[in-house]
């Protein structure tokens, strides 16, 4: 993950019909896409979707983002746990492959080389795909080049893995996406609705500056405990807070850092921490806070919509959203 922002877009179909069940057959597991020019809005496996609408940071000619697809710049998400069971305690395997000599998509080694960026060798995010289920997970890796780490879902449906890494020797980093299905009764939520304050374990964090298309914008995010600001906020991944922004549709992955970092002799431990960030098109954004504080990880969530797209203003709920460590 690169300092400042990081945008990572990929299109998946939305699953609309899952019925009063969702069973493990139905699940869909990693499929490596047929590769597409920069230029095309594509999907996964040639499955058709529709997309929102384009917004300037996507409609000039602009490459498209990495993520779009499981495959993408000679390396392959190959997600060896796609289904689990809703509200149990299961593990997640998967791995990055190196394309072969072939050329072929997963036909190569397992990458056991990492640079570290933000004390970790890869951050593994895995979200709903209602939005109201999130999870930051820091997964281990075996000498072989399998990552492996504890997850639990409390509900059924549709979710997205995004593995977010950079190889030993890569000029930048990548985040490569897969589907997970969670088996059990499934039943969609509406995006949550709007406020501007999230509430989360006594704490309350209050969003100000609007998320802009195709623009760089300020926001801030203020943290209080029992209606006192919060001024001692703890170092978490190398920065006083972690945001990650999902569009909602077709999930497309924005990945923020905090403008400052500990220690820079200018950026104080809160209430506020600062983010520049840019969406790449209207529509709405559910964002994912994490801060530490006490010693204890927290996640704040906040829906914002962004001009283009439906509704208006910033919106925030905590919904189910947390850590694995």
């Amino acid at each position: 993950m690169n300092t400042g922002l990081k945008i990572t877009a990929f299109a998946a179909a939305v699953a609309a019909t899952f019925g009063t069940a969702y069973g493990v057959g139905t699940g869909v597991g990693p499929v490596t896409s047929e590769k597409k020019p920069a230029s095309e809005h594509g999907g996964h496996g040639g499955d058709e979707e529709t997309a929102p609408e384009k917004g300037a940071a996507e409609s000039q000619g602009d490459a498209v983002p990495g993520g779009l697809q499981i495959s993408e710049r000679g390396y392959t998400l190959d997600l060896k746990t796609a289904r689990i069971g809703a509200d149990k305690r299961e593990k997640l395997r998967f791995a990055v492959v190196k394309d072969g000599k072939d050329g072929k998509d997963g036909s190569g080694k397992k990458v056991t080389a990492y640079e570290k960026e933000h004390g970790k060798e890869l951050h593994l995010i895995v979200a709903s795909r209602d939005l109201t289920t999130y999870r930051h997970l820091h997964p281990t890796r075996a000498a072989d080049g399998t990552w492996s780490t504890p997850v639990e879902l409390p509900e059924a449906g549709g979710y997205r893995v995004f593995a977010d890494f950079k190889p030993a020797g890569a000029k930048e980093g990548l985040t490569l996406g897969a589907d997970l299905a969670v088996a059990g009764k499934y039943a969609p939520k509406e995006l949550p609705e709007h406020d501007a304050t999230a509430s989360v374990d006594g704490y309350e964090v209050s969003l100000r500056g609007d998320l802009k298309a195709g623009k760089s914008a300020d926001l801030t995010l203020d943290v209080e405990k029992n209606g006192k600001p919060v001024t001692d906020l703890q170092p978490y991944l190398g920065s006083y807070g972690h945001l990650v922004a999902l569009r909602s549709g077709d999930l497309a992955y924005l990945h923020v850092h905090p403008n400052g970092e500990p220690g820079d002799g200018r950026t104080r431990p809160g209430p506020g921490v600062s983010f520049a960030a840019t969406a790449p098109s209207g529509g709405a954004y559910r964002l994912f806070l994490d801060f530490k504080h006490e010693g204890v990880v927290r996640t704040a969530a906040f829906t914002v919509h962004v001009g283009g797209g439906s509704g208006g203003g910033d919106s925030a709920e905590s919904g189910d959203s947390g850590h694995s460590h």
